[in-house]
């Protein structure tokens, strides 16, 4: 497997894009603004797109995806999620008031998107011997990580999160874990906001991180604009023991 990161921001603004990752040519894992920088050819061959959870960031390019590239395709793409967040989807995005839904275009047989609804744990093969299996996450609304098993390594993206103890349960069993993508986003002096959005700050993070049994590279992703260089400076200060790099847009994995 190669994943290659499209964005990993939590904002916008000069070369910052949002959270999105291509597996190998034809596999998005979410699909936040870094999408926009792919060509046409790359945005048709995608027929896979597995979704975290259903927040603007992580899913905004996928109806201009569909509406640019859709056409070209002789398959719907396929879109992998927890119902919860397929069902976010529908109520609020593919709704024919914000965007058309397209599991009904240009007709509900040959439509350009299809649903296909995942569970915590149940894993997904997705050819070439590769496996994605969504594993447990913790955010404001209904999500999910996911392992990406090559056969020879693995890498965990956890998406979104706060504390989850059933996810370290799960990450702990990988008997071929490379990699761990984790969020940051927002310094200690947020604490209390990232409590209440249940996102990870250095402090969290370090509490999270002592769960871990294993000894794989790190990487935090999902810093705040104004404050990456700080939140970097105090994961690091709170997390002296492992080597933790802040990921970077462009950076390529192969496991």
């Amino acid at each position: 497997m190669k994943l290659r990161i499209l964005g990993c921001s939590g904002g916008i603004g000069g070369d910052l894009r949002t959270t999105s990752m291509l597996l190998d040519a034809d596999v998005l894992i979410d699909a936040g603004t870094g999408v926009g920088d792919l060509s046409l050819q790359e945005l048709a061959n995608i027929d896979h797109i597995f979704l975290t959870h259903s927040h603007l960031d992580h899913v905004t390019s996928i109806p201009f995806l569909l509406d640019t590239v859709g056409w070209q395709r002789s398959k719907p793409v396929t879109l992998h999620a927890i119902r919860e967040t397929l069902d976010i989807l529908s109520d609020h995005l593919f709704n024919w008031k914000l965007w058309p839904d397209f599991r009904q275009i240009p007709d509900a047989k040959s439509p350009l998107l299809r649903y296909s609804p995942v569970r915590v744990g149940e894993s997904v093969p997705i050819g070439g011997g590769r496996i994605i299996t969504p594993v447990p996450a913790n955010h404001v609304v209904p999500a999910v990580g996911f392992h990406l098993d090559s056969g020879a390594a693995s890498l965990i993206f956890t998406g979104d999160t706060t504390s989850q103890d059933e996810l370290w349960k799960y990450i702990n069993k990988i008997n071929n874990l490379k990699y761990i993508i984790i969020e940051s986003a927002l310094s200690d002096s947020e604490r209390e906001l990232a409590i209440i959005s249940k996102h990870l700050c250095p402090e969290l993070l370090a509490v999270e991180l002592a769960k871990l049994q294993l000894d794989p590279a790190i990487y935090v992703t999902h810093f705040k604009p104004r404050e990456a260089e700080l939140i970097m400076e105090q994961i690091m200060a709170r997390v002296p023991q492992r080597q933790l790099r802040m990921l970077e847009q462009k950076q390529v994995f192969e496991f």
